[in-house]
């Protein structure tokens, strides 16, 4: 099957928040082997070491792998946004990334939002990256990003996103100004597993109800980044590419929403759904 793509990201991702050590190490090198080709990382899951070295063993071409990775919250000041970036890189190996983000916004501006927005957009002229996004942004604070830096310079806000969250106010905002979500904890914590209604769906399509969220997900227009350390999973998880839900299906699914957020630190920012 053809990788889809949206915003030149590619829909179906591999998430590493916990991969770390030897083990976190196999189970990326798993991933690559089964055919994923977009890796999620940030400067706060202590991963990057192991995406490089991923990549490095892979034997595949740097070109054929898309790297995301995230400025913390902690880093936002000036300098050093733009310093942390150029650390990243360095124990990533690369020369730059394919996507760099903004992980969480400054707590009730902290850190002045123009600074570190103005650094992000900096890191791109610089080359240190290819895409510039957001994370954890709600509304107020896209509305901002577009009043500084322009229409379409961000490629995606990756946010919370499952059956059991689907955000229709902030979806709905995306799409009318062509920013597509990137949907982190798409499993809910593995909870879809147990979902009935998923059950049944992914019974009749002969996958599992992981696999089907993921459909629902991507069908919606959302790029996913689900993370597992087995590779039977990471396996089930990359049959969503093959599904295709039905009309019934998807309304089936849509009818799930009700509001759960699993993230919800002290730091997160004032949530729109």
């Amino acid at each position: 099957m053809t990788e889809r793509n949206v915003n030149g990201i590619p829909m179906l991702g591999l998430g590493t928040f916990g991969r770390t050590g030897p083990e976190g190490l196999d189970a990326l090198l798993a991933g690559l082997e089964i055919g994923y080709r977009h890796i999620d990382t940030a400067q706060s899951y202590g991963t990057e070491e192991n995406v490089g070295a991923a990549v490095r063993r892979s034997g595949l071409p740097r070109g054929d792998i898309f790297i995301t990775t995230k400025i913390a919250d902690t880093r936002l000041a000036k300098p050093e946004a733009l310093e942390s970036v150029e650390r990243s890189l360095e124990t990533l190996g690369v020369d730059a990334v394919d996507l760099l983000l903004i992980h969480w916004p400054s707590k009730n501006d902290a850190v002045a939002f123009q600074d570190y927005m103005l650094a992000l957009a900096e890191a791109k002229e610089r080359g240190f990256t290819r895409l510039i996004g957001v994370s954890n942004f709600p509304i107020a604070l896209l509305q901002r990003s577009e009043d500084l830096l322009g229409k379409g310079t961000l490629s995606t806000n990756q946010v919370e996103l499952h059956p059991y969250l689907q955000a229709p106010r902030l979806t709905a905002y995306a799409r009318q100004i062509g920013l597509p979500l990137t949907a982190y904890r798409p499993l809910a914590h593995a909870r879809v597993g147990a979902d009935a209604t998923l059950q049944r769906i992914a019974a009749a399509h002969g996958v599992t109800p992981a696999a089907v969220t993921l459909a629902f997900l991507m069908a919606e227009g959302h790029i996913v980044i689900p993370a597992s350390s087995n590779r039977g999973r990471l396996e089930e998880n990359f049959a969503a590419r093959t599904v295709t839900l039905s009309a019934q299906d998807m309304e089936a699914i849509r009818a799930l929403d009700n509001g759960t957020r699993l993230v919800d630190p002290e730091k997160a920012p004032a949530w729109d759904d």
